[in-house]
């Protein structure tokens, strides 16, 4: 990763790189928003829950043996030191040289780098942080919270450790084989991608998963998301020169480029199909561009970047479009974005790959000869074959020890990886959290639903009178479903003891517009339906749908020609017009003052 330079520290790279430390670890929080608006709401908290706990357990992990397991100088092929043995028998000394962060201080980790290793190390922590998050989303709405911890801490150990002591360790086998992946395509996307398809399979699919249930609850958690990981991705791509230099530069405007151009075409790709404009096509865009630029920011021009975010976003596109043939439930599509986005990356930085981009992170005067070949534009044909190498071993260790894993953690009692029917149908934050993203939404009605339609559709013949069981409460149902629609005319703070705190206002204080009169009218005569005595029966016998009608029908009649409703200036008030055909008579009294 790191650019050839002398082994002096360097104030102003040190300074850079110390600030995108901090950038990339804003990606992980803001994961958790992008995660959490296209999840429903019932389950938004976990998400967010999942990807900050996995900053905390991954940071532990890297202090104790997770950087040395990496970095460690005196590592083999195929994974790093991990612990200090002592074998009195043989006259041999393995020692770890970076357990505990032990001798990880002021002076570089290699002769390359300008930085301390203390911070060369943190970075790298942050690249270990995001990276199981992102499998998360694979698994969300039915994965229990409870095993997360252990998951990571292992996952991390046994998979991206050794995953990028291969890729990037001074010693490992790809490393040596001449693999290019400027940012983490291989370490980042590749393993996480894999593991996503792993955890989605061993827990199966969501019980509604054919209903095509799945529709973002937020859009704004969405956009918020993709802004601070596009900010956070700057650094991401651009911090990896470990040095503020041209190749530095270089990545940073590949890195946008691409972003931009992935973007445009997914909007454009989804626009055909729905003739919408979608803000959720543009942001899932905007991720495919930017996780296909990753291998390649430090070595493609920024017109080659383009290409990167066209045909990045192009592939993944058509990957979610196919997602249901796939056979298992990738909620919110890890495999088909950034698997799929760093395989078409790191084949593309085998193509496009240049020397002339390579030679920005060497000092002036560097013999040609001594940089390395880039990829097909530069002549070097085994690069292609390097990168297809580097994506089939991780991906199949990804793959095959992640379902290892959560195989062997399902065998325990009490870490259950799936949620059980009646938890799914709850949600995750309210079942294994106790907590709602939203304390104001009424649930009870949505949960009543779900469970209805979930049993339905298992047992068809299912009778009317078995639904209406599940209303325990006939009279309280409609009082929630009043208090829903806004009927009382006066609402108290105990009708709204789960609404978030904030002024109440007699809801004819609104000014609610011409576009809203018939709801207010709506709610107006389920008032006077409640006083009638036929409501009374209507209310015991728990026919709701009667009573809606019969408060529509009076709607209807007074919507008649003698009961059109005008617009007062005074403070919201919906005054009626007098029976007598004056257009321009405003003198009758609003609903409030009646």
């Amino acid at each position: 990763m790191a650019d050839p330079l002398p082994s002096i520290l360097n104030t102003g790279d040190t300074a850079w790189v110390m600030v995108c430390v901090a950038f990339v670890f804003l990606m992980s929080p803001a994961l958790g928003f992008f995660y959490a608006g296209l999840a429903r709401a019932k389950n938004a908290l976990s998400l967010m829950y999942l990807t900050v706990l996995s900053v905390a357990v991954v940071s532990f992990q890297w202090y104790l043996i997770g950087y040395s397991l990496t970095f460690s100088p005196t590592g083999g092929r195929f994974i790093g030191d991990s612990g200090t043995f002592i074998i009195y028998s043989m006259p041999m000394v393995h020692v770890v040289s970076h357990f505990l962060l032990r001798d990880v201080g002021q002076k570089p980790q290699f002769e390359t780098h300008t930085i301390p290793a203390s911070v060369f190390m943190i970075f790298q922590a942050m690249f270990a942080c995001i990276t199981p998050a992102l499998a998360f989303g694979s698994a969300a709405e039915r994965m229990s919270l409870g095993p997360a911890i252990l998951f990571v801490f292992v996952w991390t150990t046994l998979v991206y450790d050794i995953i990028t002591c291969w890729v990037w360790g001074p010693n490992g086998w790809l490393t040596l084989l001449g693999v290019m992946d400027y940012a983490g395509g291989t370490p980042v996307h590749i393993s996480s991608g894999l593991a996503a398809v792993a955890y989605a399979v061993v827990l199966g699919k969501r019980r509604d998963y054919n209903q095509n249930v799945n529709a973002p609850h937020n859009v704004s958690f969405v956009f918020l998301g993709l802004s601070l990981m596009w900010f956070g991705w700057f650094a991401f791509n651009a911090g990896s020169a470990l040095s503020a230099n041209a190749r530095s530069v270089n990545s940073l405007i590949a890195t946008h480029m691409s972003g931009c151009s992935g973007a445009i075409v997914w909007v454009l790709m989804d626009y055909r199909h729905t003739r919408k404009w979608s803000i959720i096509g543009l942001c899932t865009g905007a991720v495919a561009g930017l996780a296909t630029i990753t291998p390649g920011s430090g070595y493609v021009t920024p017109s080659s970047s383009f290409a990167f975010g066209v045909l990045g976003s192009l592939v993944c596109n058509l990957a979610v479009q196919y997602k249901h043939n796939y056979r298992f439930d990738d909620a919110l599509d890890v495999f088909a974005v950034h698997y799929i986005g760093g395989l078409v990356g790191l084949v593309l930085t085998g193509v496009f790959a240049q020397k002339s981009v390579i030679a920005l992170g060497y000092p002036e005067g560097t013999d040609w000869n001594t940089i390395p070949m880039g990829g097909w534009l530069d002549g070097n044909w085994i690069q292609v074959p390097i990168q297809l190498a580097a994506i089939g071993a991780v991906s199949a260790w990804s793959f095959a020890v992640t379902y290892i894993i959560l195989i062997v953690i399902n065998l325990i009692p009490f870490l259950r990886l799936r949620l059980n029917d009646s938890d799914e149908l709850v949600g995750t934050d309210w079942a294994e959290m106790g907590e709602r993203a939203y304390g104001y939404l009424p649930f009870d009605e949505e949960i009543s639903r779900s469970r209805s339609d979930s049993e339905a559709s298992e047992n068809p013949e299912i009778t009317r009178d078995k639904t209406k069981v599940q209303l325990s409460d006939k009279k309280n149902k409609f009082d929630q479903l009043k208090r829903l629609m806004s009927v009382n005319s006066a609402p108290t703070s105990n009708q709204l003891q789960d609404l978030i705190e904030q002024p109440i206002m007699h809801f004819e204080q609104k000014d609610l517009g011409a576009g809203n009169m018939n709801e207010l009218r709506l709610t107006e005569n389920l008032v006077r339906v409640e006083d009638m005595h036929d409501n009374q029966h209507l209310q015991e016998k728990g026919d709701l749908p009667q009573l809606i009608q019969l408060s529509r029908s009076a709607l209807s009649t007074e919507a008649s020609p003698g009961h059109q409703v005008m617009k007062n200036d005074h403070a919201g008030h919906m005054p009626e017009n007098n029976n007598n055909g004056s257009s321009g008579s405003s003198s009758s009294s609003c609903s409030s003052c009646r």
